[in-house]
């Protein structure tokens, strides 16, 4: 139901997202950032499901300035690319790239001018980085990767974050939760969620390690979250 958008940052250059519009306009805009495999053919479908929900949804080209248009497949060829890209990828220059989505998403006349950001993986963590350094309006993590080596920034936090996480992860191992849960787990802004018997990309569905009980009540908790905030 989606299309290929441009999309053009603060430096006049021009990159590629992946829009959805819901059938009933104006809505609340959403921000999704995928995993480290960019915004594939499993992303493109989980930007059609929050439109089919109520939200205008855009899910841009992380890579687009390393290499653009590399949307990667879950082989291990694909996780090699991924991870070559990934380590190229400029963390505060990405970031700054995602207030321009976030802006141009406002702006839209089909946009009733409330932007969350929510994002898997890689885009978990760059969700947590934007409600602490964007004028976004809500956040949801999902085993956001990396997010304790930015803790220093949590008083930043400029919006009510909900993060879900998964008991057996390697990439998000337990002690990490703990971190992040001691940091900011007390606040009244910030809701975590940890998911027994989960795994890392629990919400990968069509694909290992998906757990179905797992991704359903997280998409719920979601959901409510995103409706609350951006009404």
């Amino acid at each position: 139901m989606g299309q290929d958008i441009e999309l053009t940052a603060a430096d006049g250059k021009t990159f590629a997202g992946y829009l959805a519009v819901p059938a009933t306009t104006p809505a609340p805009g959403l921000v999704l950032l995928p995993e480290v495999f960019n915004t594939n053919d499993h992303i493109r479908s989980v930007v059609d499901g929050y439109a089919e929900a109520g939200f205008v949804v855009i899910a841009p080209d992380v890579y687009w300035r390393q290499e653009a248009g590399e949307y990667l497949s879950y082989t291990d060829e694909g996780r090699a690319k991924a991870q070559a890209l990934r380590a190229a990828l400029d963390t505060d220059q990405f970031t700054a790239d995602l207030g321009d989505v976030a802006t141009t998403l406002k702006a839209r006349s089909d946009c009733t001018g409330k932007v969350g950001v929510m994002g898997f993986c890689l885009g978990g963590k760059f969700t947590y980085l934007s409600s602490t350094r964007l004028p976004i309006d809500a956040g949801v993590s999902y085993y956001g990767v990396e997010i304790d080596q930015y803790l220093g920034e949590a008083d930043d936090l400029k919006c009510p974050l909900l993060m879900h996480f998964a008991s057996e992860d390697p990439h998000v191992p337990m002690e990490t939760v703990d971190a992040i849960r001691a940091r900011m787990g007390a606040w009244d802004n910030v809701d975590i969620h940890v998911y027994d018997g989960a795994e890392h990309g629990f919400n990968r569905f069509g694909y290992p390690p998906y757990n179905e009980t797992s991704a359903a009540a997280a998409r719920e908790r979601t959901l409510a979250h995103f409706r609350a905030h951006l009404a």
